[in-house]
This record gives structure tokens, C-alpha cells and sequence, in this order.
């Protein structure tokens, strides 16, 4: 039998590197693993360091929104403040004007008293709130009684109170022509005054200006009625009434 070849020169393992391999990592996978935990690191700085960045900057904020917010306060407060200042002021300036009011009238109608007690109307005429009145004596046209009034110092009478409405039908049982009149402009009617017409009453349906019809011609002339009919009605200003002359005293 031929020998065993105990002694072949075989290359020698390298021992210590299998045992590197086989008892931890090699040196390049401990120097990247060293790299990711600086990054971690680094990274972690960073997020830290923004953290307290958004914080200071929160609290920054807050501390200003919060001063700004007293501000607006203050000035709120001390502009109610002026605000009730001014009312009060106000009020008691409306108050003593309201008095020096009341004064005034009262001092007028003490007055107006002593007015009516020292002045008369003169003949034929009767007197209503240191107003004279007069009903004529004859008939005619609304511009012949208005003429007829001039002629006395005064004129068609103007009614421009409630009061002086309920006493004029009290003159006169009869038609009285009165001192309103739409013979400027149709619809349109005003005092002889020239003021326009407020306070108004006509008898229901009036005025009518009669329809148009042209057998009665245009109603432009206002008339007061008789005691029992007491509202207004429109008609020709040539029919013939009786008609109220006013004046002050």
C-alpha cells in the first residue's frame, strides 16, 4: 500500500479572521454604526433646539397678545368712561333747556292773558284766541269775499288748529267760503297765506272737483259747512256764499 501524505503543504486557514468573523462585526460595521448614532444624535439637537425655538416663540406671543389685549381694555374702558361723561352732560343740558322751555310757554300764555284782557274786536266781530272774526252780511264769489276781507285789514280765514275748526261753524248757519283754494294747480291746495294743506277736513269724498262736470264748472274754492255738518266741501268760486274774514288783534 502506498503511504498517506502526512505532510502536504496545504495553505494555513487564517485562524484569527474566521475567528473575528464568527465572535462580532468587523471594524467598517462598527464605524457605520457609529456614524448613524452621531446622526441620531445630531439630529435629535436639532429637534430639541427647535422645540425650545417654537416654544420661546409661543410664549413670546402669548405675552404680546396678552398686553395687547389689556391695552384695548384700558382704552374701551376709558372711552365708556367719556361716553357716560357725555351723557350725563347731555342730560342735563336737555333738562335745563326743557325747564327754560316751560318757563318761555308759561310767560307766553301769562302774556296772551293780559293780551286778550287789554284788546277788544272790533264791531260785528267776535274774538277766538286774540284772533277776530267776522261773518259777512252778504253773498258772493270766493274772490269777492276775499277782497271784501282785504278791505278790512284782514283776510279769508286760515283754520289751522283743531280748536279754531270746532268754533268757526259756530258763526254761521250757512255755507262760508274760507281762505283755501287749488286755483294755482289742480289737486294742489293752499291757504291764501300761501301755506300748503296739513291739517285737513273734508266731508267724505271731497273734494270731487263735482266730476268735471262742466255744468258746474271747476270746483277750486273750499267752504266751510253749516253747525251740524261742520267738514269742508269744494266748489265754484263763483257760487255766491257767505264767507269768514280772520285778523289778529
Amino acid at each position: 500500500m502506498s503511504e498517506l501524505c502526512i505532510n502536504v503543504d496545504c495553505p494555513k486557514r487564517d485562524e484569527s479572521r474566521i475567528s473575528t468573523n464568527q465572535t462580532g462585526p468587523s471594524s467598517s460595521e462598527r464605524r457605520f454604526h457609529g456614524a448613524v448614532v452621531l446622526s441620531l444624535g445630531l439630529l435629535s439637537g436639532f429637534l430639541l433646539a427647535a422645540l425650545i425655538g417654537l416654544s420661546v416663540h409661543y410664549h413670546g406671543s402669548v405675552h404680546g397678545l396678552t398686553a395687547e389685549l389689556a391695552t384695548i381694555k384700558a382704552n374701551l374702558s376709558e372711552r365708556l368712561q367719556i361716553s357716560d361723561n357725555k351723557s350725563s352732560s347731555l342730560t342735563e343740558e336737555r333738562d335745563q333747556l326743557n325747564a327754560r322751555l316751560t318757563e318761555i310757554t308759561e310767560e307766553r300764555d301769562r302774556l296772551q292773558r293780559l293780551s286778550r284782557r287789554n284788546k277788544t274786536c272790533p264791531t260785528g266781530w267776535r274774538m277766538f284766541s286774540c284772533t277776530c272774526y267776522f261773518l259777512s252780511t252778504e253773498s258772493g264769489s270766493w274772490e269777492k269775499g276775499r277782497e271784501d276781507c282785504r278791505a278790512k285789514g284782514a283776510d279769508l280765514v286760515v283754520i289751522d288748529s283743531p280748536e279754531e275748526q270746532t268754533f268757526l261753524p259756530g258763526l254761521t248757519s250757512k255755507f262760508a267760503w274760507i281762505g283755501l283754494t287749488d286755483r294755482e294747480e289742480e289737486g294742489i291746495w293752499k291757504w291764501v297765506d300761501g301755506t300748503p294743506l296739513k291739517l285737513t277736513y273734508w266731508e267724505k269724498n271731497q273734494p270731487d272737483n263735482d266730476g268735471g262736470d262742466p255744468q258746474y264748472g271747476e270746483e277750486d274754492c273750499a267752504h266751510i259747512r253749516t253747525l251740524e255738518d261742520t267738514n269742508w266741501n269744494d266748489l265754484s268760486c263763483d257760487s255766491s256764499l257767505q264767507w269768514i274774514c280772520e285778523k289778529m288783534i
